[in-house]
């Protein structure tokens, strides 16, 4: 993903800046959904992951999906606000965030 996408990512927080605002430069474009399907499920993913090592979370496969438990019990679906964020209507920098907030409480 970071070098088809040419981002620099290191798994912080602060990286889905750069992840959203690429979602957001993709969508401008207006591929359809169906053509950026895998970019946003890799984006997804990292997302995901910078969740996991921000929370301690884990990841959790429930009927064939993949999504994110954070130690308070709460499962976050990073992919799918990879693709409401496509839609324009999402932000995984904020996802993480709340998530990061509710896991602390």
């Amino acid at each position: 993903m970071r070098e088809g996408a040419r981002l620099r990512l290191d798994y912080s927080a602060r990286s889905l800046w750069q992840v959203d605002r690429t979602i957001e430069e993709i969508r401008r474009q207006g591929a359809p959904l169906a053509a950026v399907e895998t970019a946003l499920r890799g984006f997804g993913a990292y997302a995901g992951e910078v969740l996991v090592r921000l929370t301690g979370g884990e990841w959790w496969t429930g009927d064939g999906d993949h999504r994110v438990r954070t130690p308070d019990g709460r499962v976050w679906d990073p992919v799918e606000e990879a693709r409401r964020c496509y839609r324009g209507d999402g932000s995984l920098r904020l996802l993480c965030r709340d998530a990061a907030r509710l896991a602390e409480n």
